[in-house]
């Protein structure tokens, strides 16, 4: 199975463990990382070149920073310009058709602060609630998400069993199960 890592943070220099992350991915085989920050300095998304990434992969990985609970923009702005109607959905749209498609995410918080009743209310996979319609939409299958929390509190070591956690889960991930509604 290829795939492709769209690394979206806006500073991975700066960054402790997207960059571990990417580290440890550019070494797997049968993968590539994009660094959607790197690519497009000046914002201008090259539609052709990311819709003829995403045909050549069979699984995609937004990996990114959480952002007020969302996507940092560039890759927003790349959700919107790259996933196009007739390409991704709608009629002929289904280029994205059965590929997998996940995230693997750095938040600030603690893992407890992201649980029901915790302090951000939500669990990382409610607040990935978007990237899984998203999936869904495009008729991808979703993955569940990757994520480490307490980004300015983790140690070396803990980065270092992130990065090893973060290549088994690129590997060993299973797409969500969903069950069949009935509809009367």
């Amino acid at each position: 199975m290829k795939t492709l890592i769209i690394v979206a943070h806006p500073d991975l220099q700066a960054s402790r463990i997207n960059r571990a992350w990417t580290e440890a991915a550019q070494k797997q085989a049968e993968t590539t990382v994009h660094l959607l920050y790197e690519a497009y300095p000046d914002k201008k998304i090259d539609v052709a070149r990311e819709q003829a990434l995403l045909e050549s992969h069979d699984r995609i990985i937004f990996q990114y920073p959480l952002y007020w609970y969302s996507t940092p923009p560039l890759l927003k702005q790349w959700f919107d310009e790259v996933l196009t109607y007739g390409w991704a959905f709608g009629p002929g749209g289904d280029r994205m058709k059965g590929k997998e498609i996940g995230i693997a995410i750095s938040t600030s918080g603690t893992a407890a602060s992201y649980q029901p009743g915790g302090y951000n209310l939500f669990t990382i996979r409610d607040i990935a609630k978007p990237v899984e319609a998203l999936a869904n939409y495009v008729s991808a299958r979703y993955l569940p998400p990757f994520a480490l929390h307490n980004a300015h509190h983790v140690t070396d070591e803990q980065i270092a069993d992130s990065q090893a956690a973060y290549v088994k889960h690129l590997v060993e991930a299973q797409p969500v199960q969903y069950e069949a509604l009935e509809i009367h």
